[in-house]
């Protein structure tokens, strides 16, 4: 079964560590792409998300965004339902 959070990352991105401790602080179980050394992984992030920043996260399905857009999703109250509608899908 795959987890209903995933983020491409890289190691030293302040925006990454952002991500994933909120994420954490939750207790929502992801799945970590990291990037860094991995030229193929990185066109593969680039390919689904349109773009060449990091983090991308996807909620199930569903692309957000970067680090940013998830604080959004946070602060809208948004985001836990997001989350919650991922993991009930089939």
């Amino acid at each position: 079964m795959s987890h209903s959070v995933t983020l491409y990352t890289t190691r030293f991105c302040p925006y990454c560590v952002r991500a994933k401790a909120l994420l954490d602080q939750k207790g929502v179980i992801y799945t970590e792409i990291a990037v860094d050394n991995d030229p193929g992984l990185r066109r593969e992030m680039m390919s689904r998300s349109g773009a060449t920043s990091v983090p991308q996260i996807w909620i199930g399905e569903e692309h957000i965004g970067g680090c940013d857009e998830m604080l959004l999703l946070e602060r809208q109250g948004r985001l836990d339902g997001l989350i919650e509608r991922a993991l009930a899908a089939p």
